[in-house]
C-alpha cells in the first residue's frame, strides 16, 4: 500500500487517549524515542494491570478466560508494555510458567499414533510473552520452546484434537506456537526455534493464509474478519502480522490476504472491528477486564494493520508524532 494512504491512520493513532498506543506509533512509525512519561495509566493498560495480587496472579487461575494472567499478559505485550514499564509483569509471567510446568498440567499431554495432541496455543502464547519480557534465559521458558519443537507435527503445525487423523494441524493452535517460537529465536538466537516458526509459516502460506488447498475456498469465513484481541483464534489479521514480523509479506502466497486487508481500510483511514470474541466486564462469563471496542473504527485493529502494511516502509511525509 502506498505510504500516503497510511497517513490518516497513523495520525489517528498518534492522538490516541491510550499512551501505550501513542508510544507504539512513536517508536514503530516515527523511529524516535518516547519522552512523554509512563504508559501504564491509560484506560486499557491500567485495566489489564488492575487487581494483581502479591503472588503475581490476578486472583483467578492463570488461564481463566479472559481475566487470568495468561490472557492479560498477551494483550499487554501486544501493546508494547515491558517489564520496565511494569515490573510486576515478571511475577505474573511466573504464575503462568508455574501452571504450565505443573505436574497436573503436564499429566494431560497425550501422544496418539506418534503425535502429541496438545493445545499448543497455551505454551505458544506464554513463550511469546516471556520472550518479549526478557525471560528467554529462564530454564522454564527454554523448556517451553523445546516442548513445542518436540510436539510439532509433520506438516509444521500443532493440534490438540485427540481424534484428528494426523494429516492436518489446527491453525488455531499453530499461530500462537509459531509466534512464540519466532520471538524466542529473536530473544535467544536459538536457530531450531526459528526453523520451527518457519515450518509453521510455510503451512499458512501453502493455504494463502485462509484457503483450502483442494478447493481454493475460504476455510472459515471468520478467518477473514478483523478482530482483536484474537486470544487463541486464527485469522488473517494476526497471521499477516506474524508474516510481517518474519519478513514474509512479500511472498506472493500472502498477496490475496493482504489485498483483503487493504480493501477493508475505511475511507477516512483506520480499520474496523468486524466482530469480537470478548464480552464486557458485566457479562456472566468469559468477560474481559477492558473494553476493546465492539463496532466501527478500532484503534487496536488499526495498529495491527499498520504494523503489517507499513513493514519496511518509511514514515509518510507530513505526519508528526
Amino acid at each position: 500500500m502506498e505510504q500516503d494512504a497510511l497517513r490518516p491512520a497513523i495520525a489517528w493513532l498518534a492522538t490516541s487517549p491510550e499512551p501505550a498506543l501513542r508510544r507504539a506509533v512513536q517508536r514503530e512509525f516515527f523511529g524516535g524515542p518516547w519522552t512523554n512519561g509512563p504508559v501504564t495509566g491509560g484506560t486499557i493498560v491500567s485495566s489489564l494491570l488492575s487487581g494483581q495480587e502479591p503472588d503475581g496472579s490476578f486472583g483467578v487461575h492463570p488461564y481463566r478466560k479472559w481475566t487470568g494472567a495468561h490472557w492479560r499478559l498477551v494483550s499487554l505485550v501486544d501493546l508494547g508494555i515491558t517489564e520496565e514499564d511494569a515490573p510486576s509483569l515478571l511475577q505474573a509471567a511466573g504464575t503462568v510458567l508455574d501452571w504450565l510446568h505443573s505436574d497436573q498440567h503436564r499429566s494431560q499431554i497425550r501422544s496418539i499414533d506418534g503425535l502429541t495432541r496438545r493445545c499448543a496455543s497455551q505454551e505458544g502464547n506464554a513463550l511469546y510473552v516471556c520472550s518479549r519480557l526478557g525471560m528467554a534465559e529462564d530454564p522454564r521458558v527454554t523448556q517451553l520452546a523445546h516442548d513445542l519443537l518436540t510436539w510439532q507435527w509433520p506438516d509444521g503445525g500443532w493440534n490438540c484434537d485427540v481424534s484428528a487423523s494426523g494429516r492436518r494441524s489446527s491453525f488455531h493452535e499453530t499461530l500462537p506456537a509459531a509466534k512464540g517460537l519466532y520471538e524466542f529465536w529473536k530473544a535467544s538466537g536459538d536457530q531450531a526455534a526459528r526453523t520451527g516458526a518457519g515450518r509453521a509459516a510455510e503451512l499458512f502460506l501453502e493455504h494463502g493464509l485462509f484457503k483450502s488447498r483442494s478447493t481454493g475456498r475460504t476455510i472459515d469465513p471468520l478467518w477473514v474478519k478483523l478482530r482483536y484481541p484474537e486470544y487463541w483464534h486464527y485469522g488473517i489479521l494476526p497471521a499477516l502480522l506474524l508474516m510481517a514480523r518474519m519478513g514474509l509479506t512479500g511472498d506472493p502466497r500472502a498477496g490475496e490476504a493482504l489485498n483483503i486487508l487493504r480493501k477493508k481500510m475505511l475511507p477516512d483511514g483506520g480499520w474496523p472491528v468486524e466482530g469480537v470474541w470478548w464480552r464486557p466486564a458485566t457479562a456472566a462469563g468469559r468477560a474481559d477486564v477492558t473494553d476493546w471496542g465492539r463496532t466501527g473504527p478500532n484503534q487496536f485493529v488499526t495498529l495491527s494493520a499498520l504494523r503489517i502494511l507499513a513493514a519496511g516502509t518509511a514514515l509518510p511525509a507530513g505526519v508528526t508524532g
